[in-house]
């Protein structure tokens, strides 16, 4: 049996090793709406179980990790942004406001699921214009829930986080794991 991360993320293919340093990646190319009737902050869950599925269809016999991450004010979801004037328009709404980041995942291994979500939040300092407009200009935003990585010169706009960093970052190690080491025992693995 392998792990297979059902991602195309940098941060979470790096961070995966800590966990199984033998795991491989295939990117889940799967359409990433969510349906009317799912609550914004079960979205991640949703999204993380339609990428694992997607994968494990073809991997029955192996451990498939799928991970969704977004950034919530308010319950409004703030997910990748298309530009440089939309990233700056969600850093200037987390500008001196707490909001919250929740990863959904989800393991499959011979048809049976196990899906769970992590919260964790992240407090921004006020931000001027000046800081926004240098901190774009380091491109960081790119592919980032929310429009910063907190791995890199994000970090500069946060005042404290609660919770677990690796959350923020895109995949909570330590409760998966810990779920991982539970799922496979349930199903004797």
């Amino acid at each position: 049996m392998q792990t297979i991360l059902a991602s195309a993320s940098p941060r979470r293919r790096e961070l995966i090793k800590l966990i199984d340093a033998d795991a491989i990646f295939i990117s889940a190319d799967v359409d990433e709406t969510v349906p009317e009737g799912i609550e914004n902050e079960n979205a991640p869950e949703f999204l993380a179980c339609k990428k694992a599925l997607a994968i494990a269809k073809n991997y029955k016999n192996d451990l498939v990790i799928g991970c969704d991450t977004t950034v919530f004010i308010e319950s409004i979801p703030l997910g990748k942004p298309k530009d440089r004037t939309e990233a700056f328009y969600m850093l200037n709404l987390l500008s001196g406001r707490s909001h919250k980041v929740i990863t959904g995942c989800c393991l499959c291994l011979n048809g049976k699921t196990l899906s769970f979500s992590v919260e964790s939040s992240v407090y921004f300092f006020d931000l001027s214009q000046e800081t926004i407009n240098e901190y774009l200009d380091t491109q960081e935003y790119v592919d980032k829930a929310g429009a910063y990585g907190i791995q890199g010169k994000g970090s500069l706009l946060v005042e404290k986080i609660e919770g677990d960093y690796f959350n923020i970052v895109g995949l909570p190690v330590s409760m998966l794991n810990k779920r991982i080491k539970e799922f496979l025992n349930e199903n004797n693995c």
